[in-house]
């Protein structure tokens, strides 16, 4: 009987001490739906999942992760915030929708649906990920403690991450647009349309460059440092990381 006593009991701490999962849902919308609208994102700890739907809204599903036990300092006060930061959702009469956490404290998890053509500026500090599949615009990515990926993208990609692997795939690139793709510790691997036109320029300090593409290397590549033409130049890439490989491959 105190054995069985003993183990109801620790369960109870066990489950006091694990953490609370709190979901919300919103929607909001665009002022001007005729065309395409910049979502930005302020993100502090946890993923940020972006998703096309048909529609000109963008629905934002967020999942809060709290702890149930107080810290020890607390002395008996009650907690009035409502931890693991908060969604905000503002916008503004330029067609800029901005979703952020409003804490660094506690953690989360964003998963949004967006219309295909929408422009993105996404900042995650703490997130495992950031994750877009779809989007047509112009996105902007960073994650400074996780991995970036940008699937199936059509127009122009900005990709940085200080500890993750960065991950792009176009189905079609905006000519005339710089971008770039950086890890300083992790790989970065960039996958571009057959015809695809590019000027490139791609550096690791201590990688290797990997391909499958005919490139026309320019005087001067070498020492870590590379540059290229693909199918006869175009858009300037920018591949680059410090402790990982680079690898451009060619859409099958």
């Amino acid at each position: 009987m105190k054995r069985s006593l003993g183990v109801i009991l620790a369960l109870a701490g066990f489950l006091a001490a694990m953490p609370a999962y709190a979901q919300e849902q919103t929607t909001a919308k665009f002022n001007d739906p005729s065309r395409p609208g910049l979502l930005k994102v302020s993100w502090h700890n946890g993923s940020v999942i972006i998703k096309t739907h048909i529609g000109n809204d963008v629905t934002i599903s967020s999942t809060r992760i709290t702890p149930r036990r107080e810290p020890r300092d607390a002395g008996g006060l009650r907690r009035i915030d409502p931890g693991g930061g908060r969604v905000n959702v503002d916008s503004d009469n330029n067609n800029v929708i901005m979703i952020s956490n409003g804490s660094s404290t506690g953690a989360g998890s964003l998963e949004i649906d967006v219309p295909v053509k929408t422009n993105l500026n996404l900042e995650s500090h703490n997130g495992a990920r950031i994750s877009v599949e779809g989007v047509e615009g112009d996105i902007e990515v960073t994650n400074h403690n996780g991995s970036v990926e940008v699937m199936n993208a059509v127009g122009s990609v900005v990709a940085y991450s200080h500890n993750g692997r960065v991950t792009v795939s176009f189905r079609d690139i905006t000519a005339g647009k710089p971008m770039s793709f950086t890890s300083m510790n992790g790989n970065v691997d960039v996958t571009l349309p057959p015809a695809a036109k590019a000027e490139l320029k791609m550096r690791t300090d201590n990688g290797g460059i990997y391909t499958d593409f005919d490139l026309q290397l320019k005087p001067g590549s070498g020492d870590r440092q590379y540059n290229a033409t693909l199918n006869g130049g175009g858009a300037a890439f920018d591949l680059r990381s410090h402790n990982g490989n680079i690898y451009l491959r060619k859409a099958k």
